[in-house]
């Protein structure tokens, strides 16, 4: 009876430990999503003070999503092999200096390096972060309920980014979006530090450095490549690159076909189901993150919002987006993966073609709120099934791989997309005037109401996966992660 006192105090003490991890660990979440959103309202002042131009000011976003995407899988087997609690303190630490230099930041390369630099240290937090969390909520509901409220820090961190940003770009200083960081980081490594035990994998731990410069350079080659067609796509700079990235990414393929450790196991993604997840989440990362960026500049530059105004009128995007988002993990099991994956890409497109009707004398009302709206329905109705697609069915030395993945394929989605619309912009809104700004805006945001809609198909025909299947045969609610 004793002994069974103890065992049952014991778990109690173990569970309180782990919702506290919980908390630490969101937080160290929360700093990684609130960057990806926080400069994009602080893009526009900040481009006019550092005198940035505007065929580099994208690189100022792009870097981080580059940074994060290209590295991400590195940073999984680092984190698997190396200690994920080891990795997750290291990250914090350069994550917080890598921000303090981007707040000191004087010269436009120096901004840029630092976002770099963030991105490559997110890299590392992000897996790292997660594999602690399998640790601490190993199995059982808890496990489901702390995925769940771990993966809404997404909505929620984008929400706040786009505040905070507004407000301390408008009535602060917008080095304060970088320097805000810092005491984040301290407390996330303080928490965990203290309430999260190691651990790592165990067998092989070589790493395979020729696919990790093989991924780096395709990736950056195709960004970069995207970046230059600015100035025409019969340019070398853009063509080249472009062509470059191909090249380099299909090596990539067949080096991880042959190696033994692979960096990328290609069974993570060639299975059916998961292959559908990850395409996805790369061509809603081109939308998400790309898209959106313009949205902004539209409702900064052309309606001539103030930062923090401008972050309000964002808001209702990302409230409706975590009610969807919790509307459909709490219907997944009735509803399956593949229903809302090809409904939602129908309401983000939508909402595109809604913007493609701005005009320098458009309004935020018509213009610019209904299209929100229906953005944050669509993304909500993506995101919850394909992040479960994509850890479906994974065993468990290929979980962190298949985690890091999927947010890859997102970042480097994200990444490209900037690079093109940015260029699509130039092209087509030349001329400086606002009517010549709205232009080039109606067109990025056409050719992203494009991108989006290809979601659907996709997932009509590789979405196979049973309903019952896919909950579980005990019934347990899916993980849920909207990362």
């Amino acid at each position: 009876m004793a002994t069974q006192l103890a065992i049952a105090r014991t778990e109690q003490r173990r569970g309180q430990h782990g919702w506290w991890a919980l908390v630490f660990l969101a937080l160290a979440q929360f700093m990684v999503v609130l960057d990806g959103t926080i400069v994009n309202l602080a893009l526009p002042r900040l481009q006019i003070e550092m005198g940035i131009s505007d065929a580099t000011r994208s690189w100022v976003i792009t870097a981080y999503a580059l940074a994060f995407g290209a590295f991400l899988l590195l940073g999984g087997r680092i984190a698997d092999f190396w200690g994920r609690k080891r990795t997750f303190s290291l990250a914090a630490v350069g994550f917080s200096l890598a921000s303090l230099l981007g707040g000191i930041a004087q010269q436009p390369w120096e901004l840029i390096g630092a976002r770099a630099l963030q991105g490559l240290f997110a890299a590392l937090l992000a897996p790292a972060a997660l594999a602690l969390l399998t640790v601490a909520f190993p199995s059982g509901k808890d496990r489901g309920t702390a995925f769940a409220i771990f993966g809404s820090i997404t909505g929620v961190g984008a929400a706040v980014g786009v505040l905070l940003g507004g407000f301390l770009t408008e009535h602060v200083t917008w080095r304060w979006c970088f320097f805000v960081n810092v005491p984040i980081a301290i407390i996330a490594l303080i928490g965990v530090w203290s309430l999260v035990r190691e651990s790592k994998a165990h067998g092989s731990t070589k790493y395979d450095w020729p696919g990790v410069v093989l991924a780096a350079l395709g990736l950056g080659s195709l960004v970069y490549g995207f970046t230059n067609a600015e100035d025409g796509w019969g340019a070398p700079e853009a063509w080249g690159f472009i062509a470059a990235g191909v090249a380099l990414m299909v090596l990539f393929v067949v080096v991880e076909r042959k190696v033994k450790h692979p960096l990328l196991p290609l069974r993570v993604a060639t299975e059916q189901n998961r292959g559908a997840a990850f395409l996805a989440s790369f061509l809603s990362g081109a939308v998400l993150i790309g898209g959106i960026l313009f949205i902004n500049f539209y409702i900064q530059i052309v309606l001539g919002f103030a930062p923090f105004l401008a972050g309000l009128a964002s808001l209702p995007m990302t409230v409706v987006l975590i009610i969807t988002a919790g509307l459909v993990a709490k219907n997944l099991p009735k509803l399956g993966a593949k229903i809302p994956t090809a409904a939602g890409p129908v309401f983000i497109a939508a909402a595109m073609l809604w913007l493609t009707q701005v005009s320098a004398a458009g309004s935020y009302l018509v213009n610019v709120l209904p299209a929100l709206l229906l953005l944050g329905a669509g993304l909500g109705m993506v995101f919850v099934p394909m992040q479960n697609l994509a850890l479906f069915g994974v065993n468990k030395d290929d979980s962190g791989v298949a985690s890091a993945l999927v947010n890859a394929s997102q970042q480097i989605g994200g990444s490209l997309g900037i690079a093109l619309f940015s260029t699509i912009a130039v092209a087509t809104g030349g001329g400086g005037s606002l009517a010549a700004l709205s232009t080039g805006y109606a067109a990025v945001f056409l050719w992203a109401a494009g991108i989006a809609i290809l979601i659907t198909p996709i997932a009509l025909l590789l979405i196979t996966i049973d309903r019952k299947k896919f909950t579980g045969s005990d019934g347990d609610t899916p993980i849920v992660h909207l990362g």
